[in-house]
């Protein structure tokens, strides 16, 4: 497996983007390990996912499965704030995104190079 450098918040906010940003209708948000907050929808998040780490964020690119977000949010390696049926709304939503292949290589190269 190839050894990847946890990305800078500016790459995981384009990364969210990228994968969320068609996918996500509703006002959600994630807020990154420095604060930064990354929203979807209009209006004020309904609810937020904390991600508390880059090395979380990366984790979770790895193998985005239902499974894995549970674990991190057992380990409290994430957190979930705000209304939680709009969390459960937002899950149903992100549940149905498919990245293809070559958009899966494009994400990797990206953090790979570590670019922003």
């Amino acid at each position: 497996m190839i050894a990847l450098s946890p990305p800078t918040p500016a790459l995981a906010e384009r990364i969210l983007r990228q994968v969320f940003g068609r996918h996500i209708n509703g006002p959600f948000a994630f807020r990154l390990w420095n604060g930064q907050q990354v929203r979807f929808g209009a209006g004020e998040p309904a609810c937020t996912a904390v991600i508390k780490s880059p090395e979380t964020f990366l984790r979770l690119l790895r193998d985005p499965s239902p499974g894995k977000f549970a674990e991190a949010y057992v380990e409290s390696a994430i957190d979930l704030e705000g209304d939680l049926f709009a969390v459960m709304d937002v899950a149903n939503q992100a549940e149905a995104i498919r990245i293809s292949p070559m958009e899966r290589l494009a994400i990797l190269a990206l953090i790979w190079r570590g670019r922003a």
